[in-house]
């Protein structure tokens, strides 16, 4: 039975290669965002509204546990570059809701899937056939035993 020194041991091990892998993985993402010129808040909002699909002012400072007064110049400053949009509720008309334009739409669903995967189809490339299955049955092993009650 291993000794609870080596299992810590390598237990940090495992977490110093996954957030290697995963800071690999996101560089020509955040290349990609940093070429945009967003905020971090910025940033913030486009992930809540492309998550929800859309949001009313109110909704979306709650959301993101910011000021009312914050968010609102967030969403001017994304709606005067064309990435946002407002939309006065169907239901109420008092309601506006707040939403992605198609091209971000657009962005999320042709242009950053393969941002995501384009690193790891490189690396399979690479990677010989029995390396390929030795990380596939790897991270299926790994997954199996974390997810074990």
């Amino acid at each position: 039975m291993a000794r609870r020194h080596d299992l810590t041991r390598m237990a940090e091990a495992i977490d110093r290669n996954l957030r290697a892998i995963r800071e690999r993985i996101r560089r020509p993402l955040e290349a990609e965002i940093a070429r945009g010129n967003l905020t971090g808040p910025q940033q913030s909002v486009l992930h809540a509204l492309v998550q929800s699909g859309g949001m009313s002012l109110k909704e979306l400072s709650a959301h993101l546990g910011l000021a009312h007064s914050t968010v609102s110049g967030i969403v001017d400053r994304l709606q005067e570059r064309g990435m946002i949009e407002r939309r006065t509720s169907e239901t109420d008309r008092r309601v506006t809701r707040i939403g992605v334009t198609r091209q971000v739409r657009d962005f999320v669903r042709d242009t950053l899937p393969g941002l995501l995967l384009h690193p790891l189809e490189e690396a399979l490339a690479r990677a010989t056939a029995a390396q390929r299955r030795a990380i596939v049955e790897g991270l299926k092993t790994l997954r199996e035993v974390l997810e074990k009650p």
